[in-house]
């Protein structure tokens, strides 16, 4: 039986694929490329690096983790990343969905990991895009610039196969492990995503508390100790 795609390329609350923002985002992204696949790799590249990781500023809301606000503010986290590259894939007559799986990750800073009191991310997001007669994975979390500074090797997307986590980095350390798929969606199932975040990180008022400081000069600070 043939897969209904119809869900996966409507807009939603938080998948803006019809958004004036989104929109102008995706075809400054794929400039004149005509074809879907090379279209798609773009908005993959363009969304990684142009949306600059940021863990430090969440908000599980609708508002929060719309595409829009991450073209507003420039940032983002792998949640609301993955959000804008649905839409923008949407956009433009692909279908995408939201998958989530719970991940131990080895890169964080000391503030995030007194914050989460563990170093597993639950719902960790990446976009599932349809291209070609079959499911991809992509993740755009982590910006070029972030991946230089850690030491891990970027995920590239070439829109033939899955682009998932290294388990090591570029010294052989541990950096990723995937623990728990959590399914796929049309769009973030928020309110799951909330009561996982305050049951699992008790001491991360998540709901109305982001982490003071800025990520980038934290990330600067423990990059230089440990990669000295």
């Amino acid at each position: 039986m043939k897969e209904d795609l119809a869900l996966f390329l409507r807009p939603g609350q938080m998948v803006q694929s019809t958004d004036d923002a989104v929109v102008g985002f995706t075809r400054r992204a794929i400039g004149i490329e005509t074809q879907a696949k090379e279209q798609v790799i773009r908005l993959y590249y363009a969304v990684r690096d142009q949306i600059r990781y940021d863990p430090y500023d969440i908000e599980i809301s609708a508002e929060g983790l719309s595409a829009r606000r991450n073209l507003e503010t420039g940032i983002g986290w792998c949640i609301s990343k993955a959000v804008l590259l649905a839409a923008c894939c949407r956009s433009i007559g692909v279908p995408a969905r939201l998958g989530y799986s719970d991940v131990r990750n080895h890169l964080s800073t000391q503030k995030l990991r007194e914050k989460m009191g563990t170093d597993i991310f639950y719902w960790h997001g990446y976009t599932a895009i349809y291209l070609n007669g079959k499911w991809l994975k992509a993740t755009p979390a982590f910006n070029l610039e972030l991946c230089h500074k850690f030491q891990i090797r970027p995920l590239d997307f070439d829109g033939e196969k899955d682009s998932i986590y290294h388990p090591l980095d570029l010294e052989g350390r541990r950096h990723m492990e995937y623990l728990r798929n959590r399914g796929e969606y049309h769009e973030p199932p928020v309110d799951q995503i909330l009561s996982t975040y305050q049951k699992e990180y008790p001491a991360w008022q998540i709901a109305a508390d982001g982490i003071s400081g800025d990520f980038n000069t934290d990330v600067d600070i423990e990059t230089l100790n440990a990669y000295r």
